[in-house]
């Protein structure tokens, strides 16, 4: 039995909870709570598990017994466990009402080819569930979860080294540093390659990141066990002074949330030189101001349209990024990618500079979205809609003239726009891209990204009424 069809089991006892109106979503952390216990067990860890909440003690017992053992398990490993083992079971809970349900659940897990499980990797397998509650559109999940492609793509790119730091102030389930270890791995035959001390640089050092909700936290430890990571990961908000602590990194990558805080908040966190309520402008400060300043510091992260055009904050922010980074490319990224399918978005690539003035002298940008099919269920998004830009990503100015999805603009140019980047797309008028026709159910995140660039432009009218003197709508 193969990585996906064991995925494709777990999966299948969702419908065993239905009848206890558990959501996906609430499935996949009940079944880290459960898989944890048994993941231990199968790989000889379980010496940090308390003796009594083991996986053999859970599996013996039955009907009520059973669920009230599970309850008080949950609660004391999150209460007097330690290390990673408190942190995914802090604030833990059981939806599941049902024993005979919980029974099934523990049972069929118990009789997986562990195995073959084994063999083929426990992270990929635990990826696996990841990726499949984040394409379940039910789930809310898509949140959390970038696509593989586009992080392999973005990875591959922004080629991390073993002996970087590498970080995620909004990381999710850990997707892009699962991915970046992967990659430093694939450099260095599994480590191998490396001494002792930068063994443990890898394993202890070179990954960590931020998460804000407690659920993505949870399965962002997980998987990160499995893959044999033990950076650093905090349950936090980046956006406030906890944040802080992410700084000095040699590469970057991430897909922050889009959208306002609540109640158009402004961020808590007072080192910010621009602090609006868009939280997508405000993640990108944070990413830029936490590359070190060696001169080789880079960053890949994805950002809807309006990071690109927004003015007053937006403005002065991306001027500020342009100042204190290279900003080299922007890749205009097809529709549909996401889980707010009607947010256009982007991945910008800069590498931060030595010095804080006049570090990015031109802008190339490639066009993956004009003629393009929508993203979607139907047509998921490969590799290989990447292909034209990864084997070009690379080459000079001049050879990247030769292909029409390509195309750049000098500093001097982008000043005289205001420092507007939304640029690049190429234009045919003979072709209504999907995008462009209205969609009838949109959002909410769609609805709040419009609202900010609707409440942009009426800034601007009250400016202009304002300087004309018109006061409370008199003439």
């Amino acid at each position: 039995m193969n990585t996906q069809q064991i995925v494709q089991k777990l999966w299948k006892l969702c419908d065993v909870l239905r009848d206890d109106g558990i959501t996906y979503h609430q499935y996949v952390t009940e079944l880290t709570y459960i898989l944890f216990l048994k993941m231990a067990k199968e790989t000889g860890v379980e010496k940090d598990i308390p003796e009594d909440y083991r996986w053999n003690k859970l599996k013996e017992k039955k009907g009520v017994d059973l669920k009230r053992f599970y309850k008080k398990l949950l609660l004391d490993l999150g209460e007097e466990g330690t290390g990673r083992i408190k942190e995914i079971y802090t604030n833990a809970t059981t939806n599941i009402d049902e024993p005979k349900n919980l029974e099934k659940i523990i049972n069929s897990i118990d009789q997986l080819d562990w195995f073959s499980a084994k063999e083929e990797g426990l992270g990929d397998l635990y990826e696996g569930l990841l990726e499949k509650n984040a394409n379940e559109k039910k789930s809310g999940a898509g949140q959390y979860f970038t696509p593989r492609p586009l992080i392999n793509v973005m990875v591959r790119l922004v080629d991390p080294k073993p002996g970087e730091r590498c970080g995620d102030p909004a990381c999710g389930t850990f997707g892009f540093m699962i991915a970046a270890d992967q990659h430093a791995k694939n450099k260095t035959n599994g480590l191998f390659d490396l001494n002792e001390k930068k063994q443990k640089f890898q394993i202890h050092d070179a990954f960590s990141g931020i998460e804000l909700v407690q659920d993505a936290y949870r399965l962002t430890l997980m998987n990160a066990m499995l893959h044999e990571i033990e950076g650093k990961i905090l349950l936090a908000d980046s956006l406030s002074n906890a944040g802080k602590a992410f700084s000095n990194y040699d590469v970057i990558m991430t897909n922050p949330p889009f959208g306002t805080k609540k109640g158009g908040e402004r961020p808590t966190r007072d080192d910010l030189t621009y602090a609006t309520s868009n939280k997508q402008l405000n993640f990108l400060q944070v990413i830029y101001r936490s590359l070190n300043k060696k001169g080789k510091a880079r960053s890949a992260v994805v950002l809807p349209d309006n990071v690109l055009f927004a003015d007053g904050d937006g403005q002065r922010i991306r001027e500020d990024l342009m100042n204190k980074c290279d900003l080299h490319t922007i890749l205009r990224l097809p529709t549909g990618i996401f889980y707010a399918q009607g947010v256009k978005t982007n991945v910008l690539f800069f590498t931060r500079g030595k010095t804080e003035k006049n570090n990015t002298k031109e802008v190339s940008f490639y066009d993956l979205r004009t003629n393009m099919p929508s993203i979607g269920k139907t047509k998921p998004l490969t590799e290989d809609h990447f292909k034209e830009f990864e084997e070009t990503f690379h080459k000079t100015k001049n050879q990247k003239k030769k292909i029409e999805r390509w195309c750049s603009f000098a500093i001097k140019e982008i000043k005289e726009k205001g420092f507007n980047l939304n640029l690049g797309l190429i234009q045919d008028d003979s072709v209504i891209n999907q995008e462009d026709l209205p969609n009838p159910v949109e959002s909410a995140e769609v609805a709040i990204i419009k609202l900010e660039q609707a409440t942009d432009l009426l800034r601007g009218v009250i400016k202009e009424l304002q300087i004309c003197g018109v006061e409370n709508g008199k003439d």
